[in-house]
């Protein structure tokens, strides 16, 4: 028992601290209301009274979409994360236009489902609409970005418009709960669990666990759950968004966060591409600006890969990668975002990468001993609090 105190003393030290920034934050914070059903509609009727409006003048039909695409739209609170600004500009979709009218179209048909699925009380997923008229989508990702376009320019969470999407994350470990349709989900008593498509209706959550953990890669989350990573650092919570996260495996990453308030780390590779998936847990995204408040965590933790851990371990110079000129550009991208300069830390990793010019994926660990990942190395990370 002493040896198990001693491996959560320094996780322990961190929620202590992580608790007390909470209720600074509570204290500040701004609660986002509920929007009602009736005000979501209201907001719809008045998106089609000024079409019907422009028709009545003679004038073709514009829209006016905020631009999910500029960073100039965009500004950083430590507190939220990245969120987009009031009175951001906007792209125009217009109906008299060959190069947007189907644009157009779909967009007032996706409207039409989106009214009478919240009329109704009655919900659909992002696949459904897409099947429902294949042919003037076209593709499924175009419906995937005007439903948030949509959600964008009416300032309503996407859950609140009745639109569901397909989860691909997966979840493991101390985690019990109860999903929206009352099936109870057990993550200790099966290995794996997929993460809900309806985050918002999950509720009795109960654990014991001393923290949650996000994984990059499915490959690297299966090979810890082979090694049965969670029966040995118990009690704890693993999930995976396999690679760049869906919006439900960050929902859940912020609804544990929101409910459990434990310590949250990221274990990703040490290249700009598994450091900007870490800072899309944190911080968000450039495309979800709109719903910073319900999808960042900014209280997430960099536990690993450290690219000081690939000189600190000595790691075989076989295992590492030189960077391509891609992963270049994308670390002074990141070195140049807004939220960078709040984390000198990360800021430090970043730069050493830089100038060392090699990245290594977590396996790269497997060079030193085929079990040192889970035997050695996130056990003495946890237990010494080797995270940034």
């Amino acid at each position: 028992m002493g040896s198990r105190c001693e491996l959560f003393s320094e996780i322990d030290k961190l929620r202590a601290e992580l608790l007390k920034k909470v209720e600074v934050i509570t204290h500040c914070q701004r609660v986002e209301k509920e929007i009602s059903p009736g005000e979501i509609l209201n907001r719809i009727e008045n998106v089609i009274l000024g079409i019907v409006t422009s028709l009545s003048r003679d004038e073709a039909p514009v829209l006016a979409l905020p631009d999910r695409s500029n960073w100039d739209n965009t500004s950083f609170d430590s507190s939220i994360g990245l969120q987009m600004n009031l009175g951001s500009s906007v792209t125009t979709v217009r109906s008299d236009c060959p190069m947007s009218v189907d644009k157009f179209a779909q967009i007032m048909r996706i409207f039409m489902v989106i009214y009478k699925l919240v009329q109704s009380n009655s919900y659909a997923t992002k696949r459904d609409i897409y099947y429902n008229d294949t042919q003037l989508f076209g593709s499924q990702r175009n419906v995937d970005i005007i439903v948030d376009d949509i959600s964008c320019m009416l300032k309503v969470p996407r859950r609140s418009l009745h639109v569901l999407a397909t989860s691909k994350g997966l979840i493991s470990g101390d985690l019990c709960y109860m999903e929206a349709d009352g099936t109870r989900i057990d993550c200790r008593s099966s290995t794996v669990s997929a993460v809900s498509s309806n985050i918002a209706g999950i509720r009795n959550i109960v654990s014991s666990a001393k923290f949650v953990m996000i994984v990059e890669k499915d490959a690297t989350f299966q090979r810890l759950l082979d090694d049965n990573f969670c029966t040995k650092l118990s009690p704890c919570i693993m999930i995976t968004g396999k690679g760049v996260p869906d919006v439900n495996s960050r929902l859940m990453v912020r609804k544990l966060w929101d409910t459990l308030h434990i310590p949250i780390f990221a274990l990703v590779d040490a290249d700009p591409h598994g450091i900007e998936i870490m800072c899309i847990y944190k911080y968000g995204s450039l495309s979800m600006s709109f719903e910073a408040h319900s999808l960042t965590v900014p209280s997430v933790m960099w536990l690993g890969l450290l690219p000081s851990d690939l000189q600190r371990l000595r790691v075989p110079e076989d295992a590492l990668i030189p960077l391509t000129k891609r992963d270049e550009s994308k670390l002074i991208s990141l070195l140049q975002r807004p939220y960078s300069a709040s984390q000198p830390d990360w800021l430090k990793e970043m730069e050493m990468m830089q100038r060392s010019k090699v990245k290594a994926e977590i396996q790269s660990l497997a060079a030193i001993a085929p079990d040192y990942l889970t035997n050695i190395y996130l056990p003495n990370k946890l237990r010494y609090g080797g995270w940034v």
